[in-house]
């Protein structure tokens, strides 16, 4: 049985290694599809303004002449100069459950890195921390969100048979809407609003937004700075950010927190509507009718919300900010009769992020993992 790995160099080829991921998860009712001309254009030179300061690499494995694999390589030079370290990522991989075709695809990056002047191999990752990342080993009978990847149970499995160790883990959670703010959680974020100046921003107009869009994203590189892998966006990669994220946010889901004195963004919770069956549905692509069922979801009362970005400047971290976000979404999503949302991949070592959940019921659900191999 011949595997061959072929490098991606074509439109066709790229297409082809988008689609792969759709085609193999063809059925499961926990993957999420990702829309196919989204994630071309975030895999493409000329269109993703990562690749300022990123490069990478993609490859195809065959297996008697069929898809049987895919995986990129990546290197995020800045991060790697903030980090002090010479690590190449792994990303957007998928393989049908065979040795010889797992072995070929990371043989083939890690001759690329190695070529590179790398020394460990990491991932999945992407290019930023808002591509997807980690791999899922706990809650493989749950949905993903359209923020995480899904994977079958025998990707880790495979991981730790070609020598990869943890390196990283993320914890998801399950938070059941409570009947009203917790009294405790509404003094804590009052304090917080009169010591420090803040005022609770709502939006309801899309026009209305956009001046704050570019200080979202600024206060967003400030608040994950020190997270694992973390490199901060630049001018041009929030520019890209804005104009494809702000056109689908629903409003009333979005809470941001500024100072007074000088309108700075101190925090913001940017949440949606769980688009995971919406997404289902489009099958990877917005037309013929793939944006009516998003559009739907996103405008309907959800049972289900997704707590997309929240982030908080370091000088507010542990000081009530993230109560005083919550302190306004929470009765959104009563009005609503959201009966849960899902927290999305939070860090295992980020307690100050966890412990925002200490006066909920909560469940941890979900974990996914980044690997690392010494080249």
């Amino acid at each position: 049985m011949k595997i061959e790995i072929k490098e991606v160099k074509t439109k066709e080829e790229l297409r082809k290694f988008v689609k792969f991921n759709i085609e193999l998860y063809k059925g499961s009712p926990y993957h999420v599809p990702n829309l196919i001309d989204e994630e071309i254009m975030t895999l493409s030179k000329d269109k993703n303004p990562a690749f300022e300061t990123c490069e990478a690499i993609y490859f195809l494995a065959y297996k008697n002449g069929k898809i049987a694999g895919r995986i990129a390589g990546i290197i995020v030079h800045e991060s790697n100069r903030i980090w002090q370290q010479k690590h190449a990522r792994f990303g957007f991989i998928d393989f049908i459950d065979d040795n010889g075709v797992v072995d070929a695809l990371f043989d083939a990056v890690t001759a690329w890195a190695k070529e590179k002047g790398m020394t460990a191999l990491h991932g999945p990752m992407g290019f930023t921390d808002l591509d997807h990342e980690g791999m899922l080993v706990k809650g493989f009978d749950l949905s993903a969100t359209m923020a995480t990847i899904y994977n079958y149970p025998y990707y880790p499995e495979h991981m730790e048979r070609i020598g990869f160790k943890t390196d990283q883990d993320w914890y998801e959670y399950k938070i059941y809407i409570p009947d009203s703010v917790p009294e405790k959680h509404l003094r804590i974020g009052n304090l917080a609003k009169q010591k420090y100046g803040l005022k609770v921003m709502k939006f309801k107009k899309r026009k209305d937004i956009w001046p704050y869009a570019n200080k979202i994203f600024r206060t967003l590189n400030e608040a994950y700075a020190h997270l694992y892998g973390f490199s901060p966006l630049t001018e041009k990669q929030i520019e890209y950010y804005i104009k494809m994220y702000i056109p689908m946010l629903r409003l009333d889901l979005i809470t941001i927190i500024v100072r007074e004195s000088d309108d700075a963004v101190a925090g913001f919770g940017i949440t949606l509507p769980n688009l995971s069956h919406a997404m289902r549905k489009a099958k990877g692509s917005l037309l013929p009718f793939g944006f009516i069922h998003l559009l739907k979801t996103l405008y309907s009362k959800p049972k289900v919300i997704d707590l997309y970005l929240i982030g908080v400047l370091p000088e507010y971290r542990n000081k009530g900010v993230n109560a005083l976000i919550f302190n306004d979404l929470i009765p959104q999503y009563i009005r609503l009769g959201t009966e849960y949302a899902e927290s999305n991949p939070e860090l295992a070592t980020n307690n100050a992020v966890q412990s925002q959940w200490d006066y909920f019921k909560r469940e941890h659900h979900k974990t996914r993992r980044s690997y690392i191999k010494q080249i």
